[in-house]
C-alpha cells in the first residue's frame, strides 16, 4: 500500500515538475526564540509592533441594539418555564464578540500633498511675457536676431561652486531627501479586490426582521354626510396568496362632536389607541397586495342597505334641503350611540392597490441596492428572501419595487356596501380577483360615495414617535406628546428565515362562522371573546388589545352585529398578549349574546341576551393550540373545572349539560400565534421538552404531548429527538436555530445522568449539529457570503455562541440580584479575566466526567467535600468567601487538568467522526473551525492562562487532534483536486477556511506548533498531483491568509534581519578599499537570495517569496502569476500604512525582510510588460496619441539599433505578465529600496557581477517607465483609484486594501472616528458597485476638484517613484570606485537617466535628475564623452529638449547642464567639435519632430548658456568663449527654418517640401539629413501615409548605406544606395559626395546610432512594416532582400525566423487580397496668381488615398487656400481646358484640380503585368479633355475631338513626398473614335460576365440597352458612323473594325440578357422583359448596319512572290476567320 502511494508521487511529480526547494523547511521554535530575544535584550524593538508575545484576542461582552426603549420581556415576577426562560435570555443577553485589538494606521496623509509641476499640465505664456521689450517682438522670429539683446534666465549658484565630487554627492542628496513622501503606498490604488481573500466578512448583527417598510398616514374621512361615527380598520391582503399578511390597524377619524356620542362607553383613552398612522411591513413584494379599509359602525336597528340609503341620497351641501331629516338622523344614531355604544355592525370597504400607488422612475433591478433604506445589507436579506432563480423572486424584481418609490396621496372616493351574506375572507378575495379582472365592479355592488384621504410613502429608517407591535416606544422616543405612529405586524406570505431575536408572544382570534339557523328567536348575534386564567368570571385577564380611541388593553372584545342574520360569518381579529407562563386553567371563553336594537315600550334594562358558551383550552397537552376549530355551544351555565376539557370532548356531567344542537359544532373560528417562544414544530418540540426535563429534576413519567414516558425509554427518546432535529422544517429550525445549537452544544460537553446511568449524547449530538449545518448549507432558499459559509451560522458563531454553561451554573440560572432574562455574564469582563468566585464555582464540578468517555472518572481532590459543603450554603459569608478563594489558587492547576474543555471534546469528534458524517464535517469545516477558535478563545480568557506559557495552554491531546484536524482537510483539499475538477469552488473555500482556522491559532496557541501545521500543509499539498498552477493557487491563498495576521512582521521575525552594512569610519564609499570585501561582503550578497536560512528563519516570508517565485517561473499561467504578486503587494502596503511602522528604523528593518524580493524582481525583468507605457505614452489615457511625440522607431527596433545594451535577453523566459500586474510587482521594489539601508545597498551593488548590475539599471528604465505622469486631463487608474476625498470612501478604500480579521481590518474601523457598520465589509470584494474607488474611474461623474485632486496624487507618485530610481541611481555611482565595472555601470546609469528624461516627469525630479547629470559629468566625464559617445548625442538631444519648456525651472537645469557639459567636453575630454555636431543635430531634431518648438524659448536658453559662458571666469582666457557663441548662433539660424514650417503647419504639401528643402540643404551632412528623413518619417506616419513614411526611411538607410560601404567591405552589406533601386529609383539621390569633401571617419561625423548595421537593419525594418502598413506588400519582399544577408551574416536566427514570418504574411496578404488592394489616386493641381507667391504657374501631381474623389480634395484645397488668402480671392477652375492666363483676374487667386491616370507606353505594359506594378514607381500621368474644331468643348458625335495630355514628374511615386512637381507636358490629338469607346464597352460586359462577379452588371446593361438620345447611346453611334459607307477608301478599314465592335458588343449584351435572368427575383420580371425587348429592338436596328459589308475589303491580296506557295494563301485575316467559322 505504501509502496503504491510512493509511486504515485513520484509519478505526480514527474507530470508536474516542482521547482527545487519548493517543499516548506523546518521553521524555528518561535517561543524559544522570543524567548531568547527578550532575554538578549532586544525587547524594546521587540515591543514597536505591539504588545508581543501577548495575546491580541479580546473576548468581549457587546450590549445588543434593542430597537425599542426597553427589551420586549414578559411581566416580573412570574417563573417562567425552563425554554421560556432559555428563549428569553437568548433575546436579551448580550453578544460575546471575540474581536481582535486594533491597531491605527496613518490617515490625512493626502491633505499635506504638494502639487508637482508639470510641463504638460503648464499653458506656455505669451511671446510678450518672454520679451523685454517691445522692439524685439518685431524682430523674435528674423534669423539675423540678436541673442544678446535677450534677458537670460537665473544662472545656478551650485554649478560650479563644488571642487570635490564628494561635496557635491552630498549637496545633492540632502536636497533629494527633503521634503520626500513618505508612504508611497498612499499614492498608489488599492489591490484589486478579486484578489483579496485575507478579508473575512463580519456577519450582520441579529435583528427583528423586517420588509419593505410604507408608512401610512390617514388624513381625513367623511362620507357626504356626517350623521353618526365611523371606524375604519385597514389591513394588508396578498391576492395571489389568498392571505392575510398583516395584523389590523384601527383608526378613529371622527370628529369631536361624533367622538362624543360615544363618550359613556369610553371611560378612558390611551394615546396609543388614537394613532392615524401606520407602517406596514412587506416581505414579498408583489402586484397583488391590496389595501383594503373596512369602514363600521355603531349597531342600529336596520339591515346594512337600510342604513346606508341616508348615504346614497344625501348631501351635506344640501343642508337647506334636507336639514331637517339630517337632524333627525342625527338625533337616531345619538340614541342609538348611547344605548347600544359598544356594539358594532358592518357597512361599507374599499380596496387600494398598493402596485398601482407605487411611482417609480425606474424599475431596480437589484433588489439588494434598494435595501440602503432600511440600514440592511444584502447579505441579511438573502436571508429570508427566496432564491433569485425562483419564479416568485423574478415575479417581484421585475414588477416591483418598493424601497423606491416616492411619497404619493390617495383619494379614494367609492366605498363598496357591505353585504351581510359576504362577511368573510374569502368573499373578500373573490371580490379583489373580480375587480382585477374588470373594471365594472361598481355596476354590481352598491357605492357609497365619500373620501378618504391617505398618505403612502416609504417608510424612513426611525421615525418619532412610534409604537411597535407590542407597543412598547421604539427609539428614539419623542418627548413630545405627538400623536404615535404603529408598527403592524407582518404575516409574512411566504417563509421567513431569520431566527428569533426578540420576545414575542401573540395570539390571533379569528371568530369565522356561526350557525344557530335552529333556534328562530335569536337574531342579532354577537360574540364576546374573553382570555381566562380561572374559571371565574372575574379571571378574564386584561390582555386583549384595545381598538381605536380606548384603552390599550381590554379584557373582553365583542364581534361585530349582522342585523337579523342567524348564521352570521365575522371579519374580526382579536389581538392577545399571550402570558409567558400558560397552564392548563388558560382558555379562551366565548359567550354568544342576543342584543335587542329597538327599545320596548315599558322596558328597561340589558340589551343582550345570553344565548349560550363556548370555550377553547389554550393548551392541548402543554402545547398551543392553533389551527381551525368548530366548537359546541352549550346553552347553560358552565361547570366547575369545564376549562380542563375541550367542548368537543367535555365527559359526562351530572346533572348533564345542555348543548345547542344536540353538541355539534356550530361556531368556526381559527386561533394563530405570532411568537417566539412557542413551537409549532414537533420534532423541535419533543427535542426541547427532553432537554429542559433533563436539566430539572424531572418526576417521571414525563408527558411529551400524547405520551408519557418512563425513566427508562429516556434515553432512547432523547436521542431519537437528537437525531430527528434535521428533520423539522427549515422555518421553525432556523427560527430558534441559536437555541438548537446551545442545547446540542451543551449535550456534548455535559453527560446526563439516566436511571443512574450516565448518558453518552456527545457523538449523537454532534452528528445532529452536522446535520443541521449540512441542511442549511444545503437549502436554496438560504444566503451564503463569498466563502461559501452560511450566513446564519456564521452570525451564530460571531455573535451568540459563548461556551456551554457548566452543571453548576445550570443549577443556579436565574439566581443572580438582577431581573433573570437580562444577562449578565460574568465570566466575561473587560479581558474576559475571571474572579475568584467565579473560578471556585467551576470546582464544584469535581466529579465532572468526559462525555466523550464518561466512564473514565476525574481524579478526586481532598478540598471537593469542603467546597462543597461551603457552596452548598445559602449565605456566603466573609470568611467563606475568603477561605474559597484559597482554595481556588490552590486548586487551580488540578482543575485545569481534570475539567473537560468544549475545545477538546469537539476537536476530538472531529477526528473520530466516521462516514456521512465525517464527509459534512469537512465540508462545511469552516464551521467547526470558527467554533473551535472562539470556544479556545473563550477557554484562555476565562481561565486566566495569559500568565501561562502558550505551550502549555491546550493539552498534547488537543494537539494531537488539531494536527490530525489539518491535515485530513489538507487531505480532503487535494482528493478534491485530483479527483474533482469540477468542485475546485468547494476546494478553495475549504483552504480558505483552514488558512483562516490556522490564522486564529497563532493568536492562541504555540507559534511553533502552528509553523509546523503549515508546513505539514504546504508538504503535503506539494504532495498531490495537481498542476502546478493550481498547486500554487492554493498555497498562495493559504499563505496570504497567515500573512495578514496583526503580527505577521513578529512572527516573521523581521528584528532578526541585519539591516545595516560593516561600519564604515567615513559614510562616503570611496574611503573604503577593495579590500573591504570579506565574509560580511558575502552574507550581505546572501540577504539578496531567498536562502534555507532566510525561510527557516522568517517562515511566512519565505513561504510567500517562494510561491511569488516558482509563480514567476511558470508559462502561461498569468492568473497564477497575478496573484502571487498582488499577495506580496497588498502585504507591503499593509505595512507602509501602519501606524507602528512609521519609525524609519522599523521601516529599514521590514525592508531587509523583503530584500530576496528584490532578487526575484530582478531575475523576472524579462516577464515585465512596460510597452504601454516605455515610448512616454501609456495605452490608459484613452485617447489618440499625438503623432508628434512618437518615434519612429519601434520599441523591437530601437532595442535592436541598440544592440541590447543591458544584456537582459539571457535570463528566464517566462510568460509575460499585464502592465497592471508589472506596476504593481514594480511598486514593491521601490519601496524597498526606498527603506532598505542606503549602506547596505551600496555594499551588495559593490560585489555585484556585470551582468546583475545590467538587469538592475534595465529595472530602473522600467520602473520609469512605468510610473510616469500621465497627465491631468488623462489621469489614469493609478490616481483615479487613489483619490480617498470623502471619509467613507477612504474607510472602505483601507477596508479593501488592508481589511480582514487582523490589523488590515480591525485597524482601520476608528479611523477618523467613523462609525461604520460591522457587515460593511463584506460588500468590499463581492459589491464592485458599493466601492466609491472603483465607481470614480467614470470621468464623467467627477467633479473639477476630484481630476485636480487626482492629478496630484498621480503627480506625487510619479515623482516619488522617479526619486527612488534616482536614490538607487547615486547609489550605484557612488559604488563605482570599487567595482570592476566601472565604464558598465556610467553608462548604465545614464541610460536610465536619459530614459528618465523622455519621460512626463515633474519639475522637483527634474531638478533633481539634472543635478546628477551635472554631479556625473563632473566625475566621470572622460569615460561618457570617450566611451559613451552615442549616450552623449541622446543627453544634448533631451537636454536641448528642456531647454525649449515653457517652465521657468525646467529651463534653467538644462541650460546649466548643457553649458556643463560644453564646458567639460572642451576643457577635458578634448573633442566639443562632436558635441557641437550633437548639439546641431539635436536641435535639427527637435525642430523637425515637435510641432510646439518654442523659438523664444530656445533663444533664451541660448542667451542663458551664453551667459554662463560669458561669466566663467576660469575659461575666459580660452577658446571656449567664442566658440559657444559660435554654436549658439549656427543653432539660431537653424530656428529660422522652425519660424517657417510654422506657417505651413496646416499645410502638409507645403510643410513636407519645406522639410524636403531643409533635408536637401543637410546633403552634405549625413547626420542632420539623416534627422530630417526621420523628421519626415514622422510626420508622414501622423498622417497615416505609411508609404511615404517608409520611403523616408528607405533613403535613409540608403544614406547609412553609402556611408556604412565607405568604412567596411563587406559583402553582405549593401553596396551604397545602388543596391536600393528595386525598391525605388529615387534612392539614387542619397549617394554620397565625393570622399575629399567629407570623410565618414571624420571626428563627430557620422557617429550616431543608426550609422551600424544594427541601425541599417533597424531603418529597413521599420521601413518594411510601413510598406506592409501601407499595403504595399511587394516592396517588402525588395526591402528584405537587403536585411537578410546582413542577418544571416550575423547568425541572427531569431530575427531570420521572425523575418521570414513577415515574408510569409506579405505573400500571403498578397494572395488573400491581389485585385482588392486600393492604391493611390493622383490629380494634377495647377496654381495661378501672384497671390500664391512661388507656386504661381506651377503644376503638381497630388497623391491622395484610395478612393479620394475630385470634389474631396477641391473642397479641402478650397477650404485651406481659402483661409489663407481670405474671403473672395480664391477661385476653382472647374474644367481641365487649358488656361489662358491673359483671361484671369491679377487680384485673384485660382487653382484647377483634374483627375490624372498613371500612363504607360506598349512596351512598359510587358513589364508591368500585376495591379501593384501598376500602381508602384509612376511618372507618367495622363488625362484627356473633349473639344471640338470650332472651339466648343463639346458638339455633336461626328464632330467631337478629344486631347490627351501626358505629365511627368521629377521624381517617381511613392517618394518621400505626396506631391511632386511636374517637369513636362506633352499633348496628343486626335479625333473621337466610336470603336474604341464601343470595345471598352464590350471589355466591360465581358468582365463583368465573369463567374466571380455575379451581381455586378445589371446597370451597366441597362445603359447599353437603352435607348437613350444621349451622345454616346449604341444606336446613336452606329447611325452616325455604319449608316453609310464612307466614300473615302481610307476609311474603309475603320468603318469596318466599327461594323465587327458593334456585332460582338451585341453578342455580348445578348449573352448578358440571358445571364440576368438567371439572377433576377420574382420582383424583377417585368425589367427583365423590359431588357429582352430592347435588346430585340437594338439587334434588329442594328442588324442592316452589321450585314452590309465593304466589297474592297473582302479581295484576296495575290503577290508575285508567294505564288508559288500553295500552302499559304494570304487572304484578309477577317475573311479567313469567317470562310472558317
Amino acid at each position: 500500500m505504501h509502496t503504491e502511494c510512493v509511486c504515485v508521487v513520484i509519478v505526480c511529480l514527474c507530470v508536474f515538475p516542482q521547482p527545487n526547494s519548493y517543499d516548506a523547511v523546518e521553521p524555528v521554535d518561535v517561543e524559544e526564540f522570543l524567548m531568547t530575544q527578550l532575554r538578549s535584550g532586544d525587547a524594546e524593538l521587540m515591543q514597536e509592533l505591539g504588545e508581543f508575545p501577548d495575546d491580541d484576542l479580546d473576548v468581549d461582552l457587546v450590549d445588543r441594539e434593542c430597537r425599542t426603549i426597553r427589551h420586549s420581556v414578559p411581566d416580573e415576577g412570574v417563573e417562567l418555564d425552563p425554554h421560556v426562560r432559555d428563549c428569553v435570555n437568548g433575546y436579551t443577553q448580550p453578544w460575546l464578540v471575540v474581536s481582535r485589538s486594533s491597531f491605527q494606521s496613518k490617515s490625512g496623509f493626502l491633505k499635506l500633498l504638494q502639487k508637482q509641476v508639470f510641463e504638460t499640465d503648464v499653458k506656455s505664456p505669451s511671446l510678450a511675457v518672454l520679451c523685454d521689450d517691445d522692439s524685439t517682438q518685431s524682430t523674435v522670429t528674423s534669423s539675423d536676431f540678436d541673442l544678446r539683446g535677450l534677458q537670460p534666465d537665473p544662472r545656478l549658484d551650485s554649478l560650479l561652486r563644488f571642487s570635490n565630487p564628494e561635496d557635491l554627492d552630498r549637496f545633492n542628496m540632502e536636497a533629494r531627501h527633503g521634503n520626500r513622501h513618505p508612504e508611497l503606498f498612499s499614492l498608489y490604488p488599492p489591490p484589486d479586490e478579486e484578489d483579496i481573500v485575507e478579508i473575512r466578512p463580519i456577519p450582520e448583527c441579529p435583528k427583528e426582521h423586517m420588509g419593505h417598510r410604507i408608512l401610512v398616514r390617514c388624513q381625513s374621512f367623511k362620507f357626504e354626510i356626517e350623521i353618526e361615527p365611523l371606524f375604519v380598520t385597514m389591513a394588508l391582503y396578498d391576492l395571489k396568496e389568498k392571505k392575510k399578511i398583516s395584523e389590523n390597524f384601527h383608526c378613529d377619524l371622527n370628529s369631536e362632536k361624533m367622538k362624543d356620542f360615544l363618550s359613556s362607553h369610553t371611560p378612558h383613552i390611551d394615546s396609543s389607541t388614537q394613532s392615524k398612522a401606520a407602517i406596514f411591513s412587506i416581505s414579498y413584494p408583489s402586484p397583488d397586495i391590496y389595501l383594503v379599509i373596512k369602514i363600521e359602525k355603531v349597531l342600529q336597528q336596520g339591515e346594512i342597505g337600510e342604513c346606508a340609503e341616508p348615504y346614497l341620497g344625501m348631501k351635506e351641501s344640501d343642508s337647506g334641503k334636507n336639514k331637517d331629516k339630517l337632524e333627525k338622523l342625527r338625533n337616531q344614531a345619538e340614541g342609538f350611540c348611547q344605548r347600544l355604544g359598544q356594539y358594532r355592525m358592518p357597512f361599507a370597504f374599499a380596496t387600494v392597490n398598493i402596485a398601482s400607488v407605487i411611482t417609480t422612475a425606474t424599475l431596480e433591478r437589484d433588489m439588494a441596492d434598494s435595501d440602503s433604506l432600511n440600514g440592511r445589507s444584502s447579505l441579511e436579506k438573502k436571508a429570508y428572501l427566496p432564491r433569485r432563480n425562483s419564479e416568485r423572486f423574478s415575479m417581484m424584481e421585475d414588477q416591483f419595487n418598493l424601497s423606491s418609490s416616492k411619497p404619493s396621496t390617495i383619494t379614494i372616493q367609492t366605498f363598496f356596501k357591505q353585504e351581510g351574506e359576504r362577511l368573510g375572507d374569502e368573499d373578500l378575495f373573490k371580490f379583489l380577483a373580480d375587480s382585477k379582472r374588470t373594471s365594472n365592479i361598481q355596476r354590481r355592488s352598491k357605492t357609497i360615495s365619500g373620501c378618504l384621504k391617505l398618505e403612502v410613502t416609504p417608510s424612513p429608517e426611525s421615525v418619532m414617535p412610534c409604537l411597535s407591535p407590542e407597543l412598547i416606544p421604539i427609539k428614539p422616543a419623542s418627548e413630545k406628546s405627538t400623536r404615535l405612529i404603529k408598527e403592524v405586524l407582518e404575516f409574512p406570505s411566504n417563509d421567513v428565515y431569520v431566527p428569533h431575536s426578540i420576545y414575542r408572544n401573540l395570539l390571533y382570534v379569528y371568530p369565522q362562522k356561526l350557525n344557530v339557523s335552529s333556534r328562530g328567536n335569536i337574531r342579532n348575534i354577537t360574540v364576546k371573546i374573553q382570555f381566562m386564567n380561572t374559571e371565574d368570571p372575574s379571571g378574564a385577564l386584561p390582555v386583549i388589545f384595545g381598538r381605536s380611541s380606548g384603552p390599550e388593553f381590554v379584557s373582553e372584545i365583542y364581534t361585530p352585529i349582522t342585523y337579523h342574520n342567524r348564521s352570521p360569518d365575522f371579519y374580526e381579529e382579536v389581538k392577545i398578549r399571550l402570558p409567558a407562563r400558560l397552564t392548563e386553567k388558560h382558555h379562551l371563553l366565548f359567550s354568544f349574546y342576543h342584543i335587542s336594537c329597538q327599545q320596548k315600550q315599558n322596558q328597561s334594562g340589558s340589551v343582550e341576551t345570553l344565548v349560550g358558551y363556548s370555550w377553547l383550552p389554550i393548551l392541548n397537552n402543554e402545547r398551543l393550540q392553533i389551527g381551525q376549530h368548530c366548537l359546541p355551544i352549550a346553552v347553560e351555565r358552565l361547570p366547575v373545572n369545564y376549562s380542563m376539557h375541550s367542548p368537543e370532548k367535555m365527559p359526562t356531567q351530572i346533572p348533564p349539560m345542555k348543548w345547542m344542537d344536540s353538541h355539534k359544532g356550530l361556531f368556526s373560528l381559527e386561533v394563530q400565534s405570532v411568537s417566539s417562544v412557542h413551537i409549532q414544530d414537533s420534532h423541535l418540540e419533543r427535542f426541547f421538552t427532553l432537554c429542559h426535563a433533563l436539566e430539572g429534576k424531572p418526576t417521571f413519567p414525563i408527558r411529551v404531548r400524547d405520551e408519557k414516558l418512563t425513566e427508562n425509554k429516556l434515553e432512547h427518546e432523547l436521542k431519537l429527538s437528537i437525531i430527528s432535529l434535521s428533520s423539522s422544517a427549515l422555518e421553525p429550525l432556523v427560527h430558534f436555530l441559536h437555541l438548537v445549537l446551545d442545547k446540542l452544544f451543551r449535550l456534548i460537553m455535559q453527560p446526563m445522568v439516566i436511571a443512574g446511568q450516565t448518558a453518552n449524547l456527545a457523538q449523537i449530538a454532534f452528528e445532529s449539529v452536522v446535520s443541521v449545518v449540512n441542511s442549511l448549507h444545503t437549502s436554496q432558499e438560504l444566503a451564503k457570503d463569498h466563502q461559501g459559509r452560511n450566513c446564519l451560522l456564521a452570525t451564530y458563531l460571531y455573535y451568540v455562541f459563548r461556551l456551554p454553561d457548566t452543571p453548576f451554573e445550570l443549577l443556579n440560572t436565574g439566581a443572580t440580584t438582577t431581573s433573570p432574562w437580562i444577562s449578565t455574564d460574568s465570566r466575561y469582563s473587560t479581558m474576559g479575566r475571571a474572579t475568584a468566585t467565579a473560578v471556585g464555582t467551576m470546582l464544584l464540578q469535581s466529579r465532572i466526567r468526559s462525555s466523550s468517555n464518561p466512564d473514565i472518572p476525574a481524579p478526586q481532590s481532598p478540598e471537593d467535600a469542603e467546597v462543597k459543603n461551603i457552596l452548598a450554603g445559602k449565605v456566603l459569608t466573609h470568611t467563606h468567601i475568603h477561605m474559597l478563594c484559597i482554595i481556588t489558587v490552590l486548586s487551580l492547576r488540578l482543575f485545569f487538568t481534570t475539567q473537560p474543555q468544549f475545545h477538546e471534546e469537539l476537536a476530538l469528534q472531529m477526528v473520530v467522526s466516521t462516514g456521512v458524517c465525517r464527509e459534512n464535517v469537512y465540508k462545511y469545516c469552516w464551521f467547526f473551525f470558527e467554533l473551535l477558535v472562539k470556544s479556545m478563545a473563550q477557554h484562555v480568557s476565562q481561565m486566566e492562562k495569559q500568565a501561562v506559557p502558550r505551550k502549555s495552554r491546550f493539552s498534547d491531546r488537543f494537539k494531537d487532534d488539531i494536527t490530525t484536524i489539518v491535515n485530513v482537510v489538507t487531505a480532503e483539499i487535494g482528493t478534491i483536486l485530483v479527483k474533482q475538477q469540477k468542485e475546485l469552488d468547494q476546494a478553495e473555500k475549504v483552504n480558505i477556511s483552514l488558512a483562516f482556522f490556522v490564522y486564529d491559532l497563532m493568536s492562541l496557541m504555540d507559534r511553533g506548533f502552528v509553523f509546523n501545521l503549515v508546513k505539514n500543509y504546504c508538504n503535503q499539498m506539494s504532495a498531490k498531483s495537481v498542476t502546478m498552477s493550481t498547486l500554487i493557487s492554493m498555497r498562495l491563498e493559504f499563505l496570504r491568509v497567515l500573512c495578514s495576521h496583526e503580527h505577521y512582521l513578529n512572527l516573521s521575525l523581521y528584528f532578526s534581519s541585519p539591516t545595516s552594512a560593516p561600519n564604515s569610519p567615513c559614510p562616503s564609499i570611496t574611503s573604503q578599499t577593495s579590500s573591504s570585501c570579506s565574509l560580511q561582503d558575502q552574507r550581505i550578497v546572501a540577504m539578496f537570495d531567498l536562502s534555507q536560512e532566510f525561510k527557516q528563519q522568517h517562515y511566512l516570508t519565505g513561504l510567500l517569496l517562494t510561491e511569488l517565485s516558482a509563480a514567476l517561473d511558470m508559462e502561461s499561467e498569468g492568473s497564477v502569476q497575478r496573484k502571487a504578486i498582488n499577495a506580496t503587494y497588498s502585504l507591503l502596503c499593509a505595512h507602509d500604512l501602519d501606524n507602528r511602522c512609521s519609525r524609519s528604523d522599523v521601516r529599514t528593518k521590514i525592508a531587509a525582510l523583503y530584500l530576496p524580493l528584490v532578487g526575484i524582481i530582478i531575475d523576472s525583468i524579462n516577464y515585465l510588460d512596460f510597452t504601454e507605457s516605455r515610448g512616454g505614452k501609456g495605452k490608459s489615457n484613452g485617447q489618440e496619441e499625438d503623432f508628434e511625440s512618437v518615434t519612429p522607431i519601434n520599441q523591437s527596433v530601437a532595442m535592436a539599433i541598440a544592440g541590447n545594451p543591458f544584456n537582459t535577453l539571457s535570463g528566464k523566459i517566462g510568460s509575460t505578465l499585464t502592465a497592471e500586474t508589472s506596476r504593481n510587482l514594480l511598486v514593491c521594489f521601490l519601496w524597498i529600496m526606498k527603506n532598505a539601508d542606503q549602506n547596505l545597498v551600496q555594499r551588495w551593488v559593490v560585489d555585484m557581477p556585470s551582468s546583475q548590475l545590467s538587469r538592475l539599471l534595465e529595472l530602473l528604465t522600467i520602473c520609469v517607465s512605468c510610473f510616469e505622469y500621465r497627465g491631468k486631463q488623462s489621469s489614469d487608474k493609478v490616481s483615479t483609484q487613489a483619490l480617498q476625498k470623502s471619509q467613507q470612501a477612504k474607510a472602505r478604500l483601507e477596508e479593501a486594501l488592508l481589511g480582514g480579521m487582523g490589523a488590515r481590518g480591525e485597524m482601520m474601523k476608528r479611523v477618523g472616528g467613523n462609525d461604520r457598520t460591522m457587515g460593511q465589509r463584506e460588500n468590499l470584494r463581492w459589491r464592485k458597485d458599493l466601492t466609491q474607488w472603483r465607481q470614480t474611474n467614470d470621468r464623467q461623474d467627477k467633479s473639477k476638484a476630484e481630476l485636480d485632486q487626482e492629478a496630484i496624487i498621480s503627480g506625487n507618485l510619479a515623482t516619488e517613484a522617479n526619486l527612488i530610481v534616482l536614490d538607487l541611481l547615486e547609489v550605484i555611482v557612488q559604488a563605482v570606485p570599487l567595482s570592476d565595472c566601472k565604464d558598465n555601470a556610467v553608462g548604465g546609469v545614464l541610460r536610465v537617466l536619459l530614459h528618465s528624461l523622455i519621460c512626463n516627469q515633474s519639475t522637483t525630479y527634474l531638478s533633481h535628475c539634472f543635478s546628477t547629470i551635472r554631479a556625473l559629468i563632473v566625475k566621470y566625464g572622460d569615460v561618457l564623452f570617450e566611451e559613451e559617445a552615442e549616450q552623449c548625442a541622446d543627453l544634448c538631444q533631451k537636454v536641448l529638449h528642456y531647454c525649449n519648456s515653457c517652465v521657468d525651472g525646467n529651463r534653467s537645469q538644462a541650460c546649466a547642464t548643457l553649458y556643463l557639459i560644453m564646458r567639460y567636453s572642451y576643457s577635458s575630454a578634448s573633442n566639443f567639435s562632436r558635441v557641437k555636431m550633437q548639439v546641431t543635430m539635436s536641435l535639427a531634431s527637435l525642430v523637425g519632430k515637435s510641432s510646439d518648438v518654442h523659438e523664444e524659448y530656445l533663444r533664451r536658453s541660448f542667451r542663458t548658456i551664453l551667459a554662463y559662458a560669458e561669466e566663467d571666469t576660469e575659461m575666459q582666457s580660452t577658446q571656449l568663449p567664442s566658440q559657444v557663441d559660435e554654436l549658439l548662433r549656427n543653432l539660431n539660424s537653424i530656428l529660422s527654418d522652425t519660424v517657417k514650417m510654422k506657417e505651413f503647419q496646416e499645410d502638409p504639401e507645403m510643410l513636407m517640401d519645406l522639410m524636403y528643402r531643409i533635408a536637401k540643404g543637410y546633403q552634405t551632412s549625413p547626420d542632420l539629413r539623416l534627422t530630417w528623413l526621420q523628421n519626415m518619417a514622422e510626420k508622414h506616419n501622423g498622417k497615416n501615409c505609411f508609404t511615404e513614411s517608409a520611403m523616408c526611411l528607405v533613403h535613409a538607410a540608403a544614406l547609412v548605406a553609402e556611408y556604412l560601404s565607405m568604412l567596411e567591405d563587406h559583402k553582405y552589406l549593401p553596396v551604397g544606395s545602388v543596391t536600393f533601386q528595386n525598391i525605388s529609383p529615387n534612392v539614387l539621390e542619397e549617394s554620397a559626395v565625393s570622399d575629399d569633401i567629407l570623410s565618414p571617419d571624420e571626428d563627430g561625423v557620422c557617429s550616431g546610432r543608426y550609422f551600424t548595421e544594427n541601425g541599417l537593419v533597424g531603418l529597413l525594418e521599420q521601413a518594411a512594416e510601413l510598406f506592409s502598413q501601407g499595403g504595399l506588400y511587394e516592396a517588402v519582399n525588395e526591402v528584405y532582400k537587403i536585411i537578410i544577408p546582413i542577418l544571416e551574416a550575423h547568425r541572427d536566427v531569431r530575427k531570420l525566423s521572425t523575418t521570414h514570418d513577415n515574408l510569409k504574411r506579405a505573400f500571403d496578404n498578397i494572395v488573400l487580397k491581389g485585385h482588392k488592394r486600393m492604391f493611390g489616386t493622383y490629380f494634377r493641381v495647377a496654381f495661378f496668381g501672384s497671390k500664391f507667391g512661388d507656386l504661381d504657374e506651377r503644376e503638381f501631381i497630388y497623391k491622395e488615398p484610395g478612393i479620394t474623389h475630385l470634389p474631396e480634395i477641391s473642397h479641402r484645397l478650397e477650404n485651406f487656400y481659402s483661409k489663407c488668402l481670405g474671403d473672395g480671392v480664391l477661385e476653382m477652375i472647374k474644367d481641365s481646358t487649358p488656361v489662358d492666363r491673359n483671361k484671369l483676374n491679377p487680384n485673384k487667386a485660382y487653382i484647377q484640380i483634374t483627375y490624372v491616370e498613371p500612363y504607360f507606353d506598349d512596351y512598359e505594359m510587358k513589364d508591368r503585368m500585376t495591379n501593384f506594378e501598376k500602381n508602384f514607381n509612376l511618372r507618367r500621368f495622363m488625362y484627356t479633355t473633349p473639344f471640338t474644331k470650332s472651339g466648343r468643348p463639346r458638339g455633336e458625335l461626328y464632330e467631337q475631338y478629344k486631347r490627351k495630355t501626358i505629365l511627368t514628374t521629377s521624381h517617381a511615386f511613392p517618394y518621400i513626398k505626396t506631391r511632386i512637381n511636374v517637369i513636362q507636358k506633352e499633348e496628343v490629338k486626335k479625333n473621337f473614335l466610336p470603336a474604341e469607346q464601343m470595345k471598352e464597352r464590350e471589355s466591360e460586359l465581358f468582365i463583368y460576365l465573369n463567374p466571380s462577379y455575379p451581381l455586378s452588371f445589371p446597370l451597366l446593361l441597362s445603359l447599353s440597352l437603352s435607348h437613350s438620345s444621349s451622345l454616346q447611346g449604341p444606336l446613336e453611334v452606329a447611325q452616325v458612323f455604319l449608316n453609310e459607307i464612307p466614300a473615302d477608301p481610307k476609311l474603309y478599314r475603320h468603318h469596318n473594325k466599327l461594323r465587327l465592335c458593334f456585332k460582338e458588343f451585341i453578342l455580348r449584351c445578348g449573352e448578358a440578357v440571358e445571364k440576368n435572368k438567371s439572377l433576377i427575383a420574382a420582383d424583377q420580371k417585368e425589367y427583365q422583359q423590359e431588357l429582352k425587348k430592347n435588346y430585340n429592338k437594338l439587334r434588329e436596328n442594328l442588324r442592316p448596319m452589321l450585314e452590309r459589308k465593304i466589297p474592297e475589303l473582302y479581295k484576296p491580296i495575290v503577290k508575285p512572290r508567294f505564288e508559288n506557295r500553295d500552302s499559304i494563301k494570304r487572304h484578309s485575316f477577317r475573311r479567313a476567320q469567317e470562310e472558317s467559322s
